[in-house]
């Protein structure tokens, strides 16, 4: 007699095992293997007739049909079935049912008497008012609700879980397993391994069952245990999933045992002597070494010193490049480059590198070959309020507003955009505090070039007041503005002059490449006073001369 494990009704959650066989034998005619007879097939059915049963039994055809559709058996074959009454008093057969019986036949004679509390790995799929029904090995087991540790909300169809067998029936052909048990056997096993293995402090080998971010999980000696990434290596926090898979078979060394979370603490990087005292004793801040580079991030580059120590090589240290987007337009995997340590902390062991402090810099290779004077292009990087900031290939120089144009009202920030290409003059590079002064408006003739090609020093000019300071005036001459300091107003009074008024001067200096010109009213004085004289003394010169031709 077989039990029926699939059937709903069967099984109540009260029930214990007992009543469960009982229920069976009382109900055997409610799922039996039976020898019938095949008298009708059609395209979904075949009728199977049974022994002392007034009607046939109703088998669908696609149980009896290979994979090539083929059909298994005839009309007039004999065939088992398990056969199973309806509520309406028809009977319904099943092939596939008696081969799944007669697995579970098979398989409870190869355990033979030694099941006892074997764990198994059993996948759910499907449930029942008793239990689950789960399937090990292509047979399905029966795992009552009360030994299941399975809550009501749950989704547990599809989900494999752990269990121990309790129990295994011959006669009703039925596999009884428990997860409550498999928890109490496990409890036992963690308590006796870990003792053993904690005791030993030893180092063991493992299968990874799990990688997740903090860490990989891995069973040791049937005991899960973790090994936290910090623990992986001495490079320090290693990503688990780049380096590890599932399956993998590694070797650990045991640190303990978390009874709170009933779990190994595991160690990788154990295994090894710390890498890090040699460091400490060999090397030093400013020391140039040979490195691979390892790992490629968007914010830098770990490289490895080829002794399980990875050092970090930030963005900012890889080139004097303030422009750099990604480190892979610099670097590639794999790629041996020379740095230079700038940190190394034991403690937190973290060593931090520069590839940039062993190349020149920009301004001094700038400065080998470029000098005052240069006409160079280069491109707006910045802008400001008072100037911007023209790159030139690695190095930025300033173009003050006051040097990019000859009218002092116009600014940078106005006349430019980011980006824009400009041509400018270097006039001045500072090697001790790394600057470069450009000029754009020097590339220009200033307006007091265009003065000069009108004026002269001593010619006389008119113009307007157009501002008057502590230290002298401004006078608009033409489009030019020039400057008479005060000392050189006399005789004019500077406190009866006001803006506007019209005076007379005379150009005392042009400096057409500070785009200044300064004039003197005092100097005007005296050059008339000059003229003056000058005609006075020709005049008494031709009158004396007069006189002795007469006399003569």
């Amino acid at each position: 007699m077989l039990v029926n494990l699939e059937n709903d009704d069967l099984f109540s959650e009260e029930e214990d095992f007992a009543k469960l066989l009982e229920a069976s034998e009382e109900r055997a005619v409610a799922g039996a293997i039976q020898l019938g007879e095949i008298v009708a097939i059609n395209d979904e059915y075949a009728m199977v007739a049974i022994a002392n049963e007034k009607s046939e039994a109703t088998l669908r055809v696609s149980e009896i049909t290979d994979e090539q559709g083929n059909l298994l058996f005839n009309k007039n074959d004999k065939i088992e079935v398990f056969v199973t009454p309806t509520r309406g008093g028809r009977l319904n057969a099943s092939y596939k049912k008696v081969l799944k019986n007669k697995r579970i036949a098979e398989k409870i004679a190869q355990m033979g008497d030694d099941y006892q509390d074997k764990v198994i790995e059993a996948k759910i799929i499907k449930k029942n008012k008793g239990g689950f029904i789960m399937e090990y090995d292509g047979v399905d087991v029966f795992l009552p609700r009360r030994d299941s540790a399975i809550k009501d909300g749950d989704n547990a169809i599809d989900r494999i879980y752990k269990v121990a067998i309790v129990n295994v029936d011959k006669e009703n052909n039925s596999i009884i397993v428990s997860r409550k048990r498999f928890f109490e056997l496990d409890d036992k096993n963690r308590q006796a391994v870990s003792a053993k293995l904690t005791g030993e402090q030893s180092v063991q080998k493992g299968i990874i069952t799990k990688i997740a971010t903090f860490g990989i999980f891995v069973e040791v000696c049937g005991v899960e245990g973790l090994v936290h990434y910090t623990e992986l290596s001495h490079k320090g926090p290693v990503n688990p999933s780049k380096s590890f898979k599932e399956g993998d078979e590694v070797m650990v060394k045991v640190l303990g045992y978390d009874e709170k979370k009933r779990r190994l603490a595991l160690s990788m990087k154990a295994l090894a002597d710390d890498p890090w005292k040699e460091i400490e004793k060999e090397l030093e801040v400013g020391y140039a070494i040979k490195v691979s580079v390892s790992n490629i991030e968007p914010y830098g580059v770990f490289v490895d010193l080829g002794n399980d120590i990875e050092g970090f090589l930030h963005i900012s240290e890889i080139s004097w490049d303030k422009n750099i987007k990604h480190p892979s337009s610099y670097l590639t995997l794999g790629q041996e480059i020379d740095v230079e340590i700038i940190e190394i902390d034991t403690q937190n062991k973290k060593l931090r590198v520069s590839l940039k402090k062993l190349l020149d810099k920009p301004f001094v290779q700038f400065a080998k070959t470029h000098q005052v004077g240069n006409v160079i292009k280069g491109k707006v990087a910045t802008l400001t309020d008072f100037g911007a900031f023209i790159n030139l290939g690695g190095v930025d120089g300033l173009l003050h507003n006051e040097d990019a144009y000859w009218d002092k009202n116009l600014k940078c920030k106005d006349e430019l955009k980011v980006g824009d290409e400009v041509e400018v003059k270097i006039i001045k590079i500072d090697k001790e505090n790394e600057r470069v002064s450009l000029s754009k408006k020097l590339l220009e003739h200033s307006p007091a070039s265009e003065f000069a090609k009108k004026y002269k020093v001593d010619d006389v000019a008119r113009g307007c007041v157009s501002d008057i300071k502590d230290f002298g005036l401004f006078v608009k001459i033409d489009e030019m503005e020039a400057l008479i300091r005060n000392e050189d107003i006399y005789p004019l009074k500077k406190d009866e002059l006001k803006v506007g008024d019209e005076i007379e001067c005379v150009i005392a200096h042009i400096d057409e490449e500070n785009n200044k010109v300064r004039a003197s009213i005092k100097r005007l004085e005296r050059q008339k006073e000059k003229e003056t004289l000058k005609a006075f003394n020709v005049e008494e010169k031709m009158t004396l001369g007069d006189k002795l031709k007469n006399r003569l």
